[in-house]
């Protein structure tokens, strides 16, 4: 009985330990914010840490998180579901664009092991511009249940102000904590406005990160494990010049 006792509480303090990081991480989409129609567009999903640019070898992913959905979103609302590839440490997908506008990339995946008592769910998205119309920048071009978008798609430049919305269940999020990243792991929090609204003036060029995330308080069972909690997280690339 003490063997067991002993046993259940090593196994309990391994999962309390390795576990945290799996939470902490984010899943992200990294892709050039312009395309051109005909050309092929590479899309890359990430695992780790942005900030820190620590990022996880793709066959050290946790739990089953290379199962994610990858779908591009024309600007006249056609969805093309995308085969993603594991390469060293990212996983890549591909397509051609058809026609011009923009396009919404979305990645979406809950995962199989529950955290303690927590599923989490993981949303990403990215717009590319295909040519000089602006037709499908729209956020609800983006189907999943929590996002951030932007309007300043097109022409993202240092020292010049942008505003981004958060979104939660179809519906803008108020009041809520959103996490600003820069190139160089500069991090800065800022709260949405009664419109849902952040505002910041990136000092840099290169790709930014918006994090956005919540927690529902709702009891279930997950893949036959019972959980108290659905923690919802999206990320959101900016690319500034």
């Amino acid at each position: 009985m003490k063997t067991n006792l002993f046993q259940t509480t090593i196994i309990a303090f391994l999962l309390f330990v390795s576990a945290p990081a799996a939470f902490a991480h984010a899943l992200w989409i990294e892709t050039k914010a312009t395309g051109s129609k005909g050309k092929p567009q590479e899309i890359s999903v990430y695992f780790g840490e942005f900030s820190e640019n620590d990022i996880t070898k793709s066959d050290k992913w946790f739990s089953d998180l290379k199962d994610f959905t990858l779908l591009v979103i024309s600007p006249t609302k056609k969805e093309i579901k995308l085969k993603s590839t594991a390469l060293e440490n990212k996983y890549q997908a591909f397509f051609t664009p058809d026609e011009e506008g923009v396009y919404t990339v979305v990645m979406q995946h809950t995962v199989k092991d529950i955290y303690g008592t927590m599923v989490l769910d993981y949303n990403s998205s990215a717009n590319i511009v295909v040519g000089n119309k602006l037709n499908g920048n729209l956020s609800t071009n983006n189907s999943n249940k929590i996002a951030v978008f932007t309007e300043n798609t097109t022409d993202i430049r240092k020292n010049q102000k942008i505003t981004a919305i958060a979104i939660y269940n179809n519906a803008i999020a108020k009041s809520q904590k959103v996490k600003v990243i820069a190139p160089n792991g500069w991090e800065k929090e800022l709260w949405t406005n009664e419109n849902g609204e952040i505002s910041f003036t990136p000092i840099w060029s290169g790709n930014y990160m918006i994090e956005f995330s919540q927690t529902e308080k709702k009891s279930g069972e997950h893949h036959g494990k019972k959980y108290d909690e659905i923690w919802k997280m999206a990320t959101y690339q900016l690319v500034v010049n």
